[in-house]
């Protein structure tokens, strides 16, 4: 995919991982999806009765078969021109027998490898070419209890729809199974299987018959075993389909743009003369037996990636209820957990915290089974007191309760969760639907829509009291009964045994505790606003939409209003200079500036303090050095764009020093290095970087735990402020829901009033340059028999929007290659792929990595087959095909992103920050479809440079399991 698609999307993802779908930190996420409607709660509906049931709300049309198949049909507009289909089969690897162990998962690969209309490849070749991405787009998953499957397809032909409910049909019982097909795609699924080996595989096998109690989840991952998977033979395949895959087990969920009649009427002429067979094998749920006795598990492993600490209460048995007391007792719940939650964060912040970070709350084990849980990520000071502290917390909230502060946040926190989702109501994803759907199918989540939801969070949680909340703790977190004491963590000479960990619950269960302290917070972020500045000059953009200002510090800012969401705004600022500008002497200092000042808050706030403070609130703000650039990126809800705006200001308006939780966090990430030591992962890609930088003290690298101690705080404080007391060559890019003349004066307030004073804007070349020539290195690591191979292709380059394009469209062909010759047609790998760019910051250059993880037994095959794909490229250029179906994707995937903010905002700045016409972005169709099939060819002799190439290929650490992948080998077709 271009950079015209991706920086968009990658700052929206971004924005998305430092920002909580309900953009309130610490805040509630609504329960389920919301469903679209067209009417607000009325505002004189009669009474909630909490025995009535939870109605289906009239957003969706839910109906049943005569043979049993449900189906879900709701018309929604976003995005436009596309369809989300799902067939769910309640099936999973539950239901496998003996022999089948791993076939449910089997048959979800063979449903894109040969159908009644479809023959292998043809189905996943179709959908490319309508621009249906394989694995970005189409999918499926298996899990415990179900299957489902994944189909998107784009609406501007009638034909694309008719043919996808085929698709839909013959997943459902037109699979062919043919044996020689089977036989193909073994070595497919035994390289998934490979790559899931490690510490977390290793581990799991010795902790799933505790966690599950014996039950047969224990023994039906969904992986299944190698065994079984090398030897099944086709009758055991076909049997597990005959037998599971029937209509009265399948819904199938249609979302998006289609009218209701003529989505009901494809389901009926597809499904309605399915049968189910006879007789047919009941569909009889995994029992989970409760817990008597107390026990403790010790699992240790020296490639784990961190210890933890689990303590499993007896699971119990849970049924929706589908009323409206039942969707009471959910909000109960969430808050409940929220508030116990926020008291383990407390914990985690002190100078001395007892653990990393720690969670406590009634969760899902299974659909059907739930149990109490206590878990924490370990720090320096071990198990035991994580163990006591988790305890007495849980205990300290069962005695005492909570106090009316601490709900009063999470009430504003939950009831902003659901005003964001209610007001999104019209432009919520198709996907989002079709989730919320499958959910009902299979564990009965009620389904009323938004606006009936909305209406229950408005009238249920104002009478939800301080009294039922402590009475719900007191009855919810257990005082004594047979647990599950886990510990899982690294092989180390301190591990504790199973009898140190009890001792430490019981003890904690004994110890004494008292209310908890609750600290009392400023009710606002800022007493009274700054002087505020003015806005000195406007221009306009008409064809894109834009306002440009320049406020009177300099600050300029950008105004993009949009109609795409109705809360939501996003923000960024950038500027050169970054962490270029400090000596490598200062690199760790510089690098960690951002991590350490937002460690200790904001002006006279704690993090925590924060949390508080913004509660109800749907705002946050991020600011840091990056390689080159000084970074601002925020995000709001529509009514919380001013606390967006304050936060920015308090960024630049100093650092509060706070050495206890400096150490806090340093302590912390020390302990994560030390738990990384030992990944095969973690040497890798120390090894890589190694290779492609030769050791430059500017590379990309993992720290050793002892070089946390060298960074200082106060020098890390001075390159922080040294960047943030001015914002001298800002602009503000704003893109999303606000009104242009409203938001001027917060803007004159808040930016027009940022500190200006001079400071350098320019970024320094620090000479990081990659290594030139032919570079191959191995790494030995690790015990399973796997291994990775990884390539880099550099050079000098120039850079501009349409060489990008091309770069991008050779990586796309890359890849599509890839998967059919060395998955498909080779059976050597599971995944894999390309990805690469072109960058002039500091100099124009361009840089690919190629990522294959295979067999030490194919390490040299998987190597000779890339490269004879990449001179194939070169030679004779893309196939006409393949060049097609990228093309065809990317429009589709553009003219979705251009409904979304964060695709505008990271364009705008990415324009902004290189130069380039931001216009463009109204002329990428035609740059797409100008693509020829001589530009890739050209592109791929440009840039696949076999003289100038780092090839690093990680093996296994012994001859072991070398020779066991080699002995066990699937022989060629098989």
């Amino acid at each position: 995919m271009s950079k015209n698609f991706t920086r968009g999307l990658c700052l929206a993802a971004l924005l998305c991982a430092q920002l909580p779908a309900n953009a309130a930190t610490g805040a509630i996420a609504a329960k389920g999806a919301a469903a679209a409607a067209t009417v607000a709660p009325a505002a004189t509906a009669a009474p909630l009765r909490l025995d009535a049931p939870i109605p289906v709300g009239p957003q969706v049309k839910v109906g049943k078969l005569a043979n049993g198949l449900t189906y879900y049909i709701q018309k929604n507009a976003r995005p436009e021109r596309k369809l989300e289909l799902r067939l769910v089969v309640k099936a999973g690897s539950i239901l496998e027998d003996e022999d089948q162990r791993g076939l449910a998962h089997f048959i979800e690969h063979m449903a894109f490898n040969g159908s009644t209309n479809f023959r292998k490849h043809e189905l996943v070749s179709y959908l490319q070419s309508i621009g249906v991405g394989f694995g970005a787009d189409l999918n499926a998953y298996t899990s415990f209890d179900e299957t489902v499957y994944i189909l998107p397809i784009p609406t501007d032909k009638p034909e694309n729809v008719t043919k996808a409910f085929q698709v839909l049909e013959d997943w459902a019982h037109g699979l062919t199974l043919d044996p020689e097909t089977i036989d193909k795609e073994r070595g497919i699924v035994l390289e998934e299987l490979r790559l899931g080996k490690g510490a977390s595989d290793r581990m799991s096998k010795q902790i799933m018959p505790a966690i599950f109690n014996g039950s047969k989840y224990a023994e039906r991952l969904p992986i299944g075993t190698e065994e079984v998977l090398r030897s099944f033979t086709p009758e055991a395949l076909t049997r597990f389909y005959r037998d599971w895959y029937r209509p009265d087990l399948m819904a199938v969920v249609v979302v998006g743009d289609i009218e209701p009649g003529q989505a009901e009427k494809l389901v009926k002429s597809h499904f309605a003369h399915l049968k189910n067979p006879q007789p047919a094998r009941p569909r009889a749920y995994a029992e989970i037996p409760a817990r008597q006795a107390t026990q403790a598990l010790v699992v240790t492993d020296q490639e784990a990636t961190g210890n933890a600490v689990l303590i499993r209460y007896p699971v119990q048995p849970v049924q929706e209820a589908g009323t409206i007391r039942a969707y009471r007792d959910d909000l109960v719940q969430s808050l409940f957990s929220a508030m116990l939650n926020q008291r383990l964060q407390e914990l985690a912040q002190l100078p001395e915290p007892p653990f990393m970070g720690a969670s406590s709350s009634l969760g899902k084990l299974t659909p059907r089974y739930r149990s109490y849980n206590a878990s924490a990520a370990l720090g320096p000071r071990g198990a035991e007191v994580a163990l006591s502290a988790l305890v007495e917390e849980n205990e300290r909230a069962r005695r005492y309760g909570f106090g009316a502060a601490e709900l009063e946040r999470m009430k504003k926190n939950l009831m902003r969760s659901y005003e964001q989702v209610w007001n999104e109501r019209a432009k919520s994803d198709s996907g989002t639907y079709a989730a919320e759907y499958i959910r009902n199918f299979l564990q009965q989540e009620a389904i009323p829509g938004i606006d009936t939801e909305y209406r229950y969070v408005k009238e249920l949680v104002p009478g939800i009291t301080l009294e039922e909340m402590n009475a719900y703790a007191r009855r919810t977190i257990p005082a004594d009964s047979g647990k599950l004491v886990l510990y899982t963590g690294v092989t180390r000479p301190d591990t504790p045994q199973g009898e140190q960990l009890l001792a430490a619950v019981s003890a904690a269960q004994r110890a004494e505790v008292s209310r908890h302290d609750e600290k009392a917070v400023a009710a606002r972020l800022m007493d009274k606003p700054p002087r505020a500045g003015t806005i000195v000059s406007q221009t306009q953009d008409k064809a894109l939409g834009l306002t440009r200002l320049e406020l009177s510090n300099g600050v300029k800012v950008i105004l993009k209003p949009t109609d795409f969401r109705n809360d939501q705004v996003m923000m960024s600022a950038a500027r050169f200079g970054g962490q270029s500008l400090f000596g490598d002497q200062d690199i760790l200092n510089a690098r960690f500036a951002n991590a350490i000042v937002a460690s200790m808050g904001v002006k006279d706030f704690t993090p925590l303090d924060m949390r508080k403070i913004l509660a109800g609130k749907a705002a946050q703000v991020n600011v840091g050095l990056a390689n080159y650039t000084d970074v601002v990126v925020g995000a709001s809800g529509a009514t919380d764009i001013e606390t967006m705006l304050q936060l920015t200001w308090l960024k630049f308006s100093g650092v509060r020093r706070d050495e206890a939780l400096f150490r806090s966090y340093v302590g912390k990430q020390a302990e994560q290095a030390r738990n990384q030591t030992a990944q095969p992962g973690t040497r890798f890609g120390d090894a890589v970087m190694a290779a492609l930088y030769n050791n430059h003290p500017r590379a990309p690298r993992s720290l050793a735990p002892e070089e946390y101690e060298k960074i200082d705080l106060d020098r890390s404080i001075e390159i922080f402020k040294q960047r943030f007391s001015s914002a001298r060559d800002l602009t503000f890019i704003l893109v999303g829901s606000f009104d242009p003349v409203a938001i001027k004066p917060l803007l004159a307030t808040w930016l027009g009033s940022l500190p200006t004073p001079e400071i350098p804007v320019a970024y320094r070349d620090v000479g990081l340059r990659p290594a030139t020539g032919v570079i191959k290195r191995e790494v030995k690591s690790g015990t399973e028999p796997k291994s990775t191979i990884s390539l880099t292709f550099t050079g000098p380059a120039e850079f501009t929007e349409a060489e990008q394009l091309r770069l991008s469209a050779l990586l796309e062909v890359t890849n599509i290659r890839i998967i059919d010759v060395l998955r498909e047609q080779m059976s050597l790998i599971y995944g894999g792929g390309a990805s690469g760019a072109l960058s002039k910051i500091p100099y124009g250059n361009y840089s690919i990595g190629v990522t294959l993880p295979t067999g030490p037994e194919n390490v040299d095959k998987v190597l000779a087959t890339t490269f004879a794909e990449i001179k194939r490229l070169q030679t004779q250029g893309p196939d006409a095909a393949d060049l097609d179906k990228v093309k065809s994707n990317w429009i589709q995937n553009h003219r979705r992103s251009l409904r979304e903010n964060g695709y505008w905002l990271g364009y705008l700045q990415s324009a902004l920050s290189e130069g380039t016409d931001p216009g463009a972005i109204l002329q990428v169709e035609q740059q797409v479809q100008a693509l020829t099939a001589d530009d890739i060819r050209t592109a791929a002799r440009r840039y696949f440079n076999e003289r100038n190439y780092v090839q690093v290929v990680l093996n296994p650490e012994t001859p072991a399991a070398a020779q066991v992948a080699a002995s066990s080998a699937p022989t060629p077709g098989g």
